[in-house]
Formats: C-alpha cells, structure tokens, sequence
C-alpha cells in the first residue's frame, strides 16, 4: 500500500462545500491538499508544482473540466485525473478517458468510495512507474522490452507490445480502440479500427491459455481483465 505522506492532491471543483468536504476527507487521510475553482486556476497551479493526483470536475465555470484535461495531456502532464461529475452519460465518460482520464466518479458519491478510488489511482501510477508489470502469470519488462508468460518467453510483435501495454495501463478499464491507434501508430499512420481487432485476437490467442482475458466492450474498444486465478 502506498503510504499518502507527502502524496499531494490537486482538488478542482466550484463548489466550495464539496471541495470543502472532499479535502477534510482526503486531509483525514493523509495527503497534501490544494483547493482550485475555475479551469484557469488548475492549469496554474499545474505549472507551478506537480501533484500525485488531480481531482476535475467537469462543470467548471468558463473552462470546462474537458479542456483542462486536454490542455494537460497536451503539455505531456501524465498526472493521474479523476474526473468527477454530474455527467453519468456513457459517450461523456467515453470523452474524458480519451482525452486522457484515468477513472470517472458521478455525483453524487460516497465519500469511502472517493477515497478508495484514489488510493486505486495512487497505487497505480506507483506500480507503472516501475519498467516492469507482473499482471497473474505475465511479467511486462518495459525497460527490457521483453515478456515471460508461465516463465517462459512471450514473443510479441512491436504492434503487440504496444496494444498489450495500453491494456495493461488501465487493468479494469475501457481503452478505446481510439486510443489503441495512437499507442501504435509510430509504427503505421493509417491503421485502422480493423487492424487492432486483428492485434487483439493474436493476443487472445497467446494471453487466453493463461487466463488472461481481452473483454471486448461493444461499440467502444477493450479491457485488460483482473487476473482470476481459477481452479
């Protein structure tokens, strides 16, 4: 578990009695705590001193949480965002996690479920900061470039790499095929939504005897499963 000592948390939302209880929460906690209320003032304080974690609301007055993001993302800020809103449409949440989010919360919320999805963000940005990823029987060596599934050596192609590596990113989450294409496409500038179904079924095909699971989530992209270790 990672210890929030020192963790510093980025709260950006222009109610003042949810900011105001979030951060006593997050405060009780153990993290640092800054409070911002419009778009212009998160971005600032971005540029001023990086935090482990940025809290976004969407409905910001002026600059919308969605711009925020994409400025962020544009500026290579790899910051871990919540974003957190009233918002609970299915193609809204699709927005935000392609210009770049890593978890959405609508309102309203449990204020335990708030804490834990931080922890959750956290420890992954944690975890992936390290070159290798070990996910049930396969270990990802991002500095190495090389992949052991059951102890032996997993042959990937560049393009394999690249989409298992997105997938493993975000265990649990949707990762278009959007953002599929982009992760990939250093290597072929007209690759096309066809083409990663095409990478994801010889993934399939390599990951499945080992009970890793690709879902496919209709009409939007994939997801890395939890591992499940099945008797």
């Amino acid at each position: 578990m990672v210890d929030a000592m020192g963790m510093r948390i980025l709260i950006v939302e222009d109610d003042a009695s949810l900011a105001s209880a979030i951060a006593r929460i997050l405060r009780a906690d153990g993290y640092e705590v800054d409070v911002k209320v419009s778009g212009d003032e998160a971005l600032e304080a971005a540029g001023r001193r990086r935090s482990d974690l940025v809290l976004l609301d969407i409905g910001l007055p002026g600059m919308d949480g969605y711009e925020v993001l994409r400025r962020l993302r544009s500026a290579q800020d790899r910051t871990s965002v919540l974003m957190v809103t009233a918002r609970d449409a299915v193609l809204e949440r699709v927005h935000g996690l392609d210009l770049g989010a890593d978890d959405y919360l609508a309102k309203p919320f449990a204020m335990a479920e708030l804490s834990a999805r931080v922890r959750a963000l956290i420890r992954r940005a944690h975890a992936q900061a390290s070159p290798r990823v070990i996910h049930g029987p396969l270990t990802f060596d991002k500095e190495a470039r090389r992949a052991y599934l059951c102890g032996q050596p997993l042959e990937l192609t560049a393009r394999e790499w690249a989409v298992l590596q997105a997938l493993l990113a975000k265990v649990e989450k949707m990762v278009s095929k959007e953002s599929i294409i982009q992760a990939v496409a250093g290597w072929d500038d007209d690759l096309s939504p066809n083409a990663i179904e095409v990478y994801i079924s010889r993934l399939r095909a390599k990951l499945d005897p080992a009970g890793i699971r690709i879902r496919t989530v209709r009409g939007f992209g994939y997801m890395l499963e939890a591992f499940k270790a099945y008797a």
